[in-house]
């Protein structure tokens, strides 16, 4: 019986190592880029389209990948020597098909990114959105913020036109000098999850996303700002309309100006800029988007950020310690009052 359990076990062994012998070992990174080195190599899709499939080898080499994953960690099913041929109809059913293969590690982001505004125009149907790759490119990927001006390149690729209008910007001139202080894209609009811009509840997040720069003490004192900026806004009426009410009447008319109203969206310029839409000379026209008819003496009502001192807007700081002493002396005797009636009352009840 024992002869037979050893002779079972021995047909066992060769079999499995026959198998072994038999199945392919798995493609090496050497392996795949014997054919994909090759810049002329693609392959022409259902629709016409030709899709290259060339891979730069030292790009791939330089990339966070290169050095950390094979090939069939994301392409999966392409372990066998030849592979099984791409057979996709067009470009953007072949960019869907790599879709899913950067969730297998990145699983936080990718779910970020269904609640982001480009998944949902991709759920939509729209083919145009971007997906992982498209951003962080397949092959040649590196770290996003490794120099931060690539953060706007890469927008750039579909929003050419606001990102040259933020290059000419007071945080775009700067990004591109090497400044780490100024916002990129994602800073706003934030990575993965990027809202809609056009959408209400994201336009009333705008005052504490500047708020969060300018109301920073020591980036204030580094550029020499006034680190109240967030603070006055929102004791002023724009700033108190917009967090009691919202950004738009439910007919859809606009009633209270957000940081970007005054100051622009991606074309923000510095205050004493000529082109600044604050400025004293542009200041009245800012406030007619608005305020039709405003004449030339409006924005004199207006503090801009500052708050009220003896230099600046004496009358309104005289005003405002008035009102200090005033009130809690007008509340102090309507208290003092009351408590003088009930004490009347309790002693001649």
């Amino acid at each position: 019986m024992r002869s037979l359990m050893l002779v079972a076990f021995a047909l066992a062994a060769t079999v499995v190592a026959a198998a072994e012998d038999a199945a392919p070992a798995p493609a090496t990174v050497q392996d795949c880029l014997a054919c994909h080195a090759d810049p002329d190599l693609s392959v022409t899709l259902g629709s016409g389209e030709t899709q290259s499939l060339q891979v730069d080898a030292a790009a791939y080499a330089r990339s966070v990948h290169g050095s950390a994953l094979n090939c069939t960690a994301c392409h999966p099913g392409f372990e066998a020597q030849p592979h099984p041929a791409v057979d996709t109809a067009t470009r953007a059913t072949f960019r869907a098909a790599f879709r899913d293969a950067c969730k297998t590690c990145h699983l936080d982001n990718d779910r970020k990114a269904h609640d982001g505004v480009h998944y949902q125009l991709l759920a939509a149907g729209d083919t145009r959105a971007p997906l992982c790759a498209d951003c962080h490119t397949a092959h040649a990927i590196q770290s996003p913020a490794r120099p931060r001006a690539r953060i706007s390149q890469t927008c750039g690729q579909c929003h050419a036109e606001v990102v040259a209008a933020y290059r000419e910007s007071v945080h775009g001139r700067a990004l591109l000098d090497g400044n780490p202080d100024v916002p990129a894209c994602t800073d706003c609009h934030r990575a993965h999850d990027i809202k809609d811009p056009r959408q209400r509840a994201w336009l009333l997040e705008t005052p504490q996303m500047c708020g969060k720069c300018h109301g920073d003490e020591k980036l204030a004192a580094k550029y020499g700002m006034s680190d109240k900026v967030l603070q006055t806004y929102l004791a002023d009426f724009h700033g108190m309309t917009a967090s009691l009410h919202g950004r738009k009447r439910s007919d859809g008319t606009r009633f209270t100006a957000l940081c970007v109203d005054c100051h622009g969206v991606h074309d923000i310029k510095r205050v004493k800029d000529p082109e600044s839409h604050v400025i004293r000379a542009n200041l009245v026209k800012t406030c007619q988007k608005c305020h039709q008819g405003a004449g030339t003496t409006f924005p004199a009502a207006w503090l801009s950020h500052y708050e009220p001192s003896p230099k600046k807007a004496p009358l309104v700081y005289a005003v405002k310690l008035f009102y200090l002493a005033f009130i809690p002396f007008v509340i102090g005797g309507l208290v003092l009052q009351v408590g003088l009636n009930l004490w009347r009352f309790w002693v001649h009840r």
